[in-house]
């Protein structure tokens, strides 16, 4: 029988084949979602409440009785509710987010140019944003905290919160209580794609949002893509992933129960090894077989693994780091002995984890920089979720006569040039008026 995660060494014909499966895989295909997905979307967008109630009805199986929202009083109360050392797990979670997030906050900027020209950025707030929790499967109130806390940072007005309908205890009820930790202003009991619907276009009862963020099932990503333009989204997000570069000086439980991690999220989830070391990547295999054997969500992590789990076999940490590279993955541990010397040559991965004492779940609850990160090789041109997502940057440029005597033939010559007589003529009027004082 064959193990849960392969060893491929590099020169072997399997490991190219292997390396591109995981690079190149596409983890949640939207073709068939799309047409039922457009369906609910003009529901919703025609018909408002009464699509959405009905709607939920059908799919969650949930009467809301005209009844969507729950108020901010009984967030508060399901945070009171809470058992004590989960609250204040929350809380000191959403203060480290809350911490680092302020440091991104950016204040606008003006200088004036040798032209005489006065430049600048003024940055802004959005108004109004929404923020997608997932239910289903599993309720993440840490989701809430990372997606709700940088735009409350930022400085948005109004943050609106969908989640699909559950029964208020145990991690739903942690939902709730992550919620009101966070700041959320109004929270609704819909989900799926007639939830982004309603952000989108708004309801009688959900107000329109400028933009939408947080994850979901391949219904809410669909969705999220069939609105962009009319609001804003943050991504589209894959399945999870983890890549490990592993030396001599890494221990091979602690690298399996990284892989394990990731791979029982969902069976698209990506593990990934890669180590210059040949006997730690069989001790690697052989601990990721026995962890399985006691893990809750056995099966889900076992299919991630065959499908895209691979310990890979190189020459050297160099070697390691470009298959990393290749990749591009959301989370990248470096479990080397000189971490700081290779993150220099790491130029593609969501997030980095330097040497073995930072797990991937640390980065997930408490450390500070935020979970939502870009997946499927995205990392490639993408960046974490921050308070940057949640600003917008308007440009300022004033200037004088003087200013626009100097730079005006200039603009003239390059509107002439494109063909824009009325451009070059908007300029041409101006510079044919006399001087102010000179009459």
């Amino acid at each position: 029988m064959s193990r849960a995660i392969d060893v491929v060494r590099s020169g072997e014909p399997a490991f190219e084949e292997r390396l591109r499966a995981i690079a190149e895989r596409v983890t949640a295909g939207d073709s068939e979602a799309e047409t039922p997905v457009r369906a609910i979307l003009a529901q919703v967008r025609d018909r408002g409440d009464r699509a959405l109630v009905e709607i939920t009805r059908r799919l969650d199986r949930f009467d809301a009785n005209g009844r969507l929202e729950i108020s901010k009083p009984e967030l508060e109360a399901a945070e009171a509710r809470l058992e004590p050392g989960a609250r204040r797990a929350l809380r000191i979670a959403a203060r480290r987010i809350r911490d680092f997030h302020r440091r991104q906050v950016s204040k606008g900027w003006r200088y004036r140019d040798s032209a005489g020209l006065v430049l600048g950025q003024k940055v802004e707030p959005l108004d109004r944003v929404g923020v997608y929790v997932p239910g289903g499967r599993a309720s993440y109130p840490s989701s809430v905290l990372m997606n709700v806390i940088p735009a409350k940072v930022a400085g948005v007005a109004e943050v609106i919160a969908v989640s699909p309908p559950a029964p208020v205890e145990g991690s739903a009820a942690a939902v709730l209580a992550a919620a009101s930790i966070a700041g959320v202003d109004r929270f609704f009991r819909v989900g799926g794609a007639q939830a982004i619907a309603a952000l989108a276009f708004g309801t009688e009862t959900i107000p329109r949002v400028d933009k939408i963020v947080g994850p979901g099932n391949v219904y809410v990503q669909t969705a999220k893509r069939l609105v962009f333009g009319r609001v804003g989204i943050d991504n589209f997000a894959g399945a999870s992933e983890v890549l490990v570069v592993a030396d001599r000086s890494a221990n091979a439980e602690w690298v399996a129960a990284d892989l394990l991690a990731q791979a029982e999220h969902d069976e698209m989830a990506s593990a990934v090894c890669v180590t210059n070391v040949p006997r730690l990547a069989e001790s690697v295999a052989a601990a990721v077989e026995r962890q399985l054997a006691t893990l809750p969500r056995r099966q889900i992590a076992e299919q991630a693994l065959r499908r895209f789990g691979a310990v890979f076999v190189v020459d050297s940490l160099r070697s390691a780091v470009e298959v990393a590279n290749r990749i591009a993955p959301e989370h990248l541990e470096l479990s080397v002995e000189r971490p700081e010397k290779w993150l220099a040559a790491v130029r593609h991965a969501g997030a980095v984890f330097l040497g073995s004492y930072v797990p991937e779940a640390l980065g997930d609850y408490v450390a500070g920089p935020n979970h939502v990160l870009p997946t499927g090789a995205t990392a490639r041109f993408g960046s974490p979720l921050g308070v940057y997502d949640f600003i917008k940057r308007t440009s300022i440029i004033g200037g004088t006569e003087r200013a626009l005597r100097r730079l005006g033939p200039t603009v003239v010559c390059l509107a002439s040039l494109e063909g824009l007589e009325a451009h070059a003529r908007s300029v041409k009027v101006r510079l044919r008026s006399k001087r102010r004082g000179r009459r």
